[in-house]
C-alpha cells in the first residue's frame, strides 16, 4: 500500500495518568511501531487526555498537577501531545464524549471526513483548512499532505481497560457500541493477559473483534508491569526503582509539589 492509500490514524489514550509513567508513553509507542508493521496505517499523532478531577478515584491529585506532568512526560516526543479538554469541562466526561469532542474538532480543522473503523470511507477526506479554527493538537501532523487518505481517531488503552468492559453494568452498553463499533479500539496487553478470552467475555466485544487491534509484541516487555499504583506505592516508600517508572522530569515535579507522599494520594 502507498502512505495515500494506507489509514492515518490518531491514537488517543484517556485515563487518570495519577502520575503518568514511562510505561503509558511506552504503551504509544509500542502501538504505533505494531501499526506501522501492518502495513495498513500510518499513526499520525497521539494524544494524552487526563481525567476530569471529579472522576472521583481516591488519591487522584488535581489535574493541574496531572497536566503538567503529562506534558513533561511527552516533552521530547514530536507526535504524542497533551490535551487539556477533558480537565477543563464542568464535569466528568465518558470515554465515549472525549472520542467524539476530538473527531467533531478534527473534522472542523481539517476539513476532514473521519471515517468509522466498521465502514470505511473511500472518498477523498481532506479538504481545506479551516484557518478560522484555533490550531489544536494535531497541528503538528501530517494529515492535511494526504489528500486521499483515510483517518481514524481509535482509542489506545491497556488490557486492563478491555476486561473492565466485561463487568455489568460498569459502561453504558450504547457508549460500548460507540466506542468500539465505530472507533475501535488498540489494545496493549499488560501482564501476559488472555485477550481473546476477555473478548469473549463480552456479546459487544465479539460482535466487533475486527474492530479490536491487539498490539503482538514482546509479551514480556519491562513497561507492560509498569503502572501508576506501582509509581505511587515506589514514592510513599522512597524507592529508588521508580526511576524505572518514571521519567526523571516528571519525578522532580512530584518531589518538588510533594505529591503522592502521603498513603491518601
Amino acid at each position: 500500500m502507498t502512505e495515500t492509500t494506507k489509514t492515518h490514524v490518531i491514537l488517543l489514550a484517556c485515563g487518570s495518568f495519577n502520575p503518568i509513567t514511562k510505561g503509558h508513553i511506552q504503551m504509544f509507542e509500542r502501538a504505533r511501531d505494531y501499526l506501522h508493521k501492518t502495513g495498513r496505517f500510518i499513526v499520525i499523532g497521539g494524544i494524552v487526555s487526563p481525567v476530569h478531577d471529579s472522576y472521583g478515584k481516591q488519591g487522584l491529585v488535581s489535574s493541574r498537577h496531572r497536566l503538567i506532568m503529562c506534558q513533561l512526560a511527552v516533552q521530547n516526543s514530536d507526535w504524542i501531545r497533551v490535551d487539556p479538554w477533558e480537565c477543563y469541562q464542568d464535569t466528568w466526561q465518558t470515554t465515549c464524549s472525549v472520542l467524539e469532542h476530538h473527531r467533531d474538532l478534527m473534522k472542523r480543522v481539517t476539513g476532514c471526513i473521519l471515517s468509522n473503523v466498521n465502514t470505511p470511507s473511500m472518498t477523498p477526506v481532506i479538504g481545506q483548512p479551516q484557518n478560522e479554527t484555533p490550531q489544536p493538537i494535531y497541528q503538528n501532523s501530517n494529515v492535511a499532505t494526504k489528500p486521499t487518505a483515510e483517518l481514524r481517531i481509535l482509542l489506545l488503552c491497556g488490557s486492563d481497560l478491555l476486561e473492565s468492559f466485561c463487568i455489568p453494568g460498569l459502561w453504558n452498553e450504547a457508549d460500548m457500541e460507540v466506542i468500539v463499533g465505530d472507533f475501535g479500539i488498540v489494545v496493549v496487553p499488560r501482564d501476559a493477559a488472555d485477550t481473546d478470552r476477555i473478548m469473549n467475555h463480552s456479546s459487544i466485544l465479539r460482535k466487533y473483534k475486527n474492530n479490536i487491534m491487539v498490539v503482538k509484541d514482546d509479551i514480556n516487555h519491562p513497561m507492560s508491569v509498569v503502572s501508576s499504583t506501582k509509581s505511587r506505592l515506589a514514592l510513599q516508600h522512597g524507592d529508588g526503582h521508580v526511576v524505572d517508572y518514571l521519567s526523571q522530569p516528571v519525578i522532580d515535579y512530584i518531589l518538588k509539589s510533594q505529591l503522592y507522599i502521603n498513603a491518601s494520594g
